[in-house]
């Protein structure tokens, strides 16, 4: 966030030790001083001070030379997982639907610009990144953010795809808006969404929006598959009338039991 657009109450070393958690990830579980200090974009002096106090508070481990995350970071996410019921409740129709089409399944939720898998039964490892409760990637190259995004207000959409990263994880990427509009657009009026390999060579990747008992898009569903194994017309043959089933089946529960606490509406709380 630009100084120039922060409020008068922003703790701008809260930020920082923020961004010293989140440095760490599936590709960086042990980082030296160097490689914080540098990820984060601090000194070497302050990434060693956000350190120790991550280590004094059981956040963070180190055998002095490296550092990485202990399982109390957890904690942090539990708190929200935990009032937050749509994971629980969704999680029994996730693991029916990963059974009945032999794939894996995900319930995520739209975060900032990314999405954020709340709720996931694996069955086959077909990413070359692993892929757990927490696990974020880019809204707008997913087939998930993609019908969370299709229901945002017009011009979110629109300030949404302004802020779009225009380079390209694979060679399928779409990255102009006008296109990624006209596929939101697409999501919208068909009420699923298809990613073919932009987010990974290789994957292909089917989801449907869950809606809450007001009609407001809250999350969605997706189904992701080997693109040597799945053709686009067996994905829409085979694998898109099961996930519309579950998500009807989720937002049935949902409508009668509700989750713990208010659903977040699809726009979330960052810009």
């Amino acid at each position: 966030m630009p100084a120039a657009d922060r409020a008068p109450h922003f703790v701008r070393s809260f930020e920082r030790g923020l961004a010293v958690i989140r440095v760490f990830g599936p590709d960086r579980p042990e980082l030296t001083l160097s490689e914080v200090a540098r990820g984060c974009d601090l000194t070497r002096a302050a990434a060693r001070r956000f350190l120790l106090t991550l280590v004094d508070l059981g956040y963070v481990h180190t055998d002095g030379r490296v550092f990485r995350l202990t399982p109390r970071v957890l904690e942090l996410g539990y708190a929200y997982l935990s009032g937050f019921g749509l994971p629980d409740l969704a999680l029994p129709h996730l693991k029916q639907l990963a059974e009945q089409v032999g794939e894996s399944s995900s319930l995520c939720v739209l975060d900032g610009d990314d999405i954020v898998y709340v709720a996931r039964v694996p069955t086959r490892r077909i990413m070359t990144a692993a892929i757990t409760v927490g696990t974020r990637f880019p809204a707008h190259v997913t087939s998930v953010g993609r019908v969370i995004l299709a229901h945002l207000p017009d011009d979110e959409i629109g300030a949404r795809l302004k802020r779009v990263d225009q380079r390209p994880l694979t060679p399928r990427t779409i990255t102009a808006p006008d296109r990624l509009r006209a596929e939101l657009d697409r999501a919208r009026r068909q009420g699923f969404a298809i990613v073919d390999q932009e987010l990974e060579e290789g994957l292909r990747s089917v989801a449907a929006p869950v809606r809450d008992r007001g009609g407001d898009v809250v999350a969605a569903v997706n189904i992701p598959v080997h693109a040597s194994r799945n053709s686009l017309d067996s994905v829409r043959r085979d694998l898109l009338p099961p996930l519309l089933e579950t998500v009807a089946r989720i937002e049935r529960d949902l409508a009668v039991t509700g989750p713990g606490r208010a659903v977040p509406r699809a726009g979330g709380t960052h810009g």
